[in-house]
């Protein structure tokens, strides 16, 4: 995989670089509400620039149906970009149309671009190979140069991704070399003990991993609505929590595996129910009780891990030479309900290993939660990405830049 700098060293000036970038970012309204992203791809686009290239920025934003919507507009994105580079960043209304052709014609050397959402042709995502090949022709027709530098979209097979690559003389940015390089230190030279902490709402979403890291970690602590299915494979009551009934026959026998070869798989102790589920938008308090894990009330639902469970696994994470985190523990987004998320986070900063924030809702607690983003040994932007990578899977857009 040609690295950028070999790119910048044959020389960039006055070339047109399509940068695939990952300007994903959360918006209420027309607000940025979390710019990590937009963060992570400036320095590769603020290189590019310097070294006299004429820059057009790509990405998607949000699920748009293949047609222009306003609530998905990039337009807050490259506002967003231009205060980061302290430059002005020129922005075109449509994808390959007029406005795309006629804003890239105009760039100077070191100038940036960053055209509209890529989802609003359905091109980009279309699962026929011809149709996404046809809209990687047009947006080929707008660069010289292609650097794949959002790694947020690398298991996506999308004609920006995948198929553009094919079509011009390619290399990874600063962002995508950095992701890869820290997820080699998970998966093929990993320092022990190694430990995994995975939350968020579905064990369906995390079983590939699961079935992967079974291999690989010495310890797995589970939390989030997905511990329920776990903790009902055991034979518990979990009240009305997040159970995938389904999932329990593979669950069970993910727990025998762990115990015949000596990983810990932890579970909750203790959790915080409560009959209703909590107001996200005033923040009201909260009524709760703290439980033991076994003994969740009927009408109760799992909302965080409890108090006895935070001393539980930041105890399993102290002695941690590598740890990856995906997913949060409870509900974050309600303070009454963010404790344990928030242990979670500060056993990684007290933990004297390599830590990884996973992406997704776990990047997004760390900063809603206020803890510093460079205390972590590294915040991934992809989740998606970062957990298909672990579990094995060729991802598309990162074999598309292979030479």
């Amino acid at each position: 995989m040609k690295t950028i700098d070999e790119l910048l060293a044959e020389g960039v000036s006055g070339k047109r670089v399509f940068v695939r970038a990952d300007l994903n970012v959360p918006l209420d309204g027309t607000s940025i509400t979390d710019d990590g992203r937009i963060r992570a791809v400036q320095p590769t686009i603020a290189r590019l620039a310097e070294a006299g290239a004429r820059v057009v920025v790509a990405s998607h934003l949000g699920r748009p149906k293949g047609a222009p919507d306003p609530a998905f507009s990039l337009a807050p994105a490259a506002k967003r970009l231009g205060e980061l580079l302290g430059a002005d960043v020129a922005f075109a209304t449509d994808t390959v149309g007029d406005s795309a052709r006629e804003t890239v014609a105009g760039l100077a050397d070191g100038q940036v671009a960053v055209l509209e959402n890529l989802r609003f042709n359905a091109g980009e995502t279309s699962k026929d190979d011809a149709e996404r090949g046809a809209f990687a022709d047009q947006l080929a027709e707008l660069a010289d140069l292609y650097v794949g530098d959002g790694f947020g979209a690398v298991h996506r097979k999308h004609a920006s991704v995948f198929d553009l690559p094919a079509r011009l003389p390619h290399a990874a940015g600063f962002l995508i070399a950095t992701e890869v390089g820290v997820l080699k230190k998970l998966t093929d030279d990993v320092k022990r003990p190694y430990v995994v902490v995975l939350g968020g709402a579905k064990v369906s979403d995390k079983l590939a991993v699961i079935d992967r890291l079974l291999a690989k970690a010495d310890r797995i602590l589970i939390g989030g609505g997905m511990a329920y299915t776990f903790l009902k494979a055991q034979g518990h009551e979990v009240g009305i929590s997040l159970l995938q009934e389904d999932q329990i026959p593979v669950v069970t026998e993910y727990m025998e595996r762990a115990e015949k070869s000596g990983v810990e798989l932890v579970l909750p102790v203790d959790i915080l129910a409560s009959s209703d589920f909590p107001d996200l938008k005033t923040k009201a308090p909260a009524d709760f009780v703290t439980v033991d894990a076994d003994k969740i009330p009927a009408d109760k639902e799992g909302l965080d891990i409890g108090p006895r469970t935070r001393e539980l696994y930041a105890s399993k994470i102290a002695d941690a030479e590598t740890v990856f985190w995906n997913g949060p523990v409870g509900v974050f987004e309600h303070p009454d309900y963010a404790g344990g998320t928030q242990a979670i986070a500060r056993a990684l900063l007290n933990c004297d290993g390599f830590t990884v924030v996973g992406g997704g809702d776990s990047a997004a607690a760390v900063r809603t939660l206020g803890f510093d983003e460079n205390a972590f040994g590294h915040i991934s932007t992809g989740g998606g990405a970062s957990l298909e990578y672990l579990e094995g899977k060729t991802l598309p857009g990162l074999a598309a830049l292979e030479d």
